[in-house]
């Protein structure tokens, strides 16, 4: 049963949530200018402790992006620029013998941040991508049969190219499947590109992007999304979604339960940022595609006729019948 006390609380909660949000959605949009709904992802995503793929062509601004929301969390920070000879050890640290001490002493690896920017991911190795493996879904990296806890939140903001563009590898499919949305910012509008080249062309804004909260404050944040109540009704839709994907003779590989849980993850980040304390079956519809898309694989007979997998989705979306309120 809930008191008017709790209804109280939960309201308050949200409200300091949609205040905070609303001051790092500021600061961002300061640098990215004209795509509110790729920066309302990447906070979706933060506050649903996920990890953000943004894929698209050079030079539209996804290091941007993920600098700038890294820029507006006062918390650790690191970038790693992912190349061919980028190795494991580069990633999550290695034990370095210590002349004076006679012992080897552990160095820790670029992944040891609130949030890792990793750059341009799909041009190292699959054995360097495989590295994020363990960290990315366990929050932790084992070293010479030590493990060491990353501190939280934890957040893997990586950018991509293309797969067609020259020296990409593919990410793996458990690389991708620990990802829980992956968003394209596109080029923008022409206003907002004249608006651009008036204020970058002076100086680089990220340099006079001040943080407007820090981690603690996020990890408070992250515990009022998980308060948001999600009905028996709304986790049946979510995993109908998911299993009419496994089923589906378009594709050769489905949604995985992880991407069931990521989904109603992300269904009470926006729900919470939409000021409720509950989740409607059209928040998760509306996450469907930036989570699910990516997963998927087409089958041979698919692609050989041109159906691409958002065309794909978007049918099987379209056969799974939305719970009536």
């Amino acid at each position: 049963m809930v008191t008017e006390a709790d209804a109280t609380t939960g309201g308050a909660d949200l409200q300091t949530l949609a205040r905070v949000v609303g001051r790092v959605r500021a600061n961002i949009e300061r640098v990215i200018e004209g795509k509110p709904d790729v920066v309302n992802a990447a906070l979706v995503v933060l506050l649903a402790e996920g990890h953000l793929l943004i894929e698209d062509v050079p030079g539209v601004g996804k290091t941007m992006l993920s600098k700038s929301l890294a820029r507006s969390i006062d918390c650790s920070v690191r970038r790693i620029q992912f190349t061919p000879d980028l190795l494991p050890s580069d990633v999550t640290g290695v034990s370095v013998f210590n002349q004076n001490s006679r012992e080897f002493e552990f160095r820790p690896g670029g992944v040891f941040a609130n949030i890792v920017v990793g750059d341009e991911i799909n041009r190292a190795s699959p054995k360097t991508q495989s590295a994020l493996l363990e960290c990315m879904e366990e929050r932790q990296v084992t070293v010479d049969n030590t493990t060491y806890q990353l501190e939280q939140p934890f957040m893997v903001i990586a950018t991509q190219n293309p797969i067609e563009m020259e020296g990409t590898y593919a990410l793996p499919e458990a690389q991708r499947d620990r990802f829980m949305a992956r968003v394209s910012i596109g080029y923008p509008v022409e206003a907002a590109e004249i608006a651009m080249l008036t204020s970058h062309t002076g100086s680089n804004p990220l340099d006079d992007l001040e943080p407007v909260t820090d981690a603690a404050e996020v990890r408070k944040l992250i515990g009022i999304v998980g308060q948001v109540h999600v009905s028996e009704a709304v986790q049946r839709y979510a995993v109908a979604i998911t299993s009419a994907t496994r089923r589906s003779d378009e594709l050769t590989l489905g949604a995985s339960p992880r991407a069931s849980l990521h989904l109603v993850r992300a269904a009470k980040a926006v729900a919470a940022m939409d000021g409720r304390d509950y989740v409607l079956p059209d928040d998760v519809l509306r996450l469907a595609r930036p989570v699910l898309s990516h997963r998927l694989l087409p089958s041979v007979e698919a692609a050989m006729s041109g159906r691409s997998t958002g065309a794909i989705l978007e049918a099987v979306l379209a056969g799974v019948p939305v719970p009536q309120p």
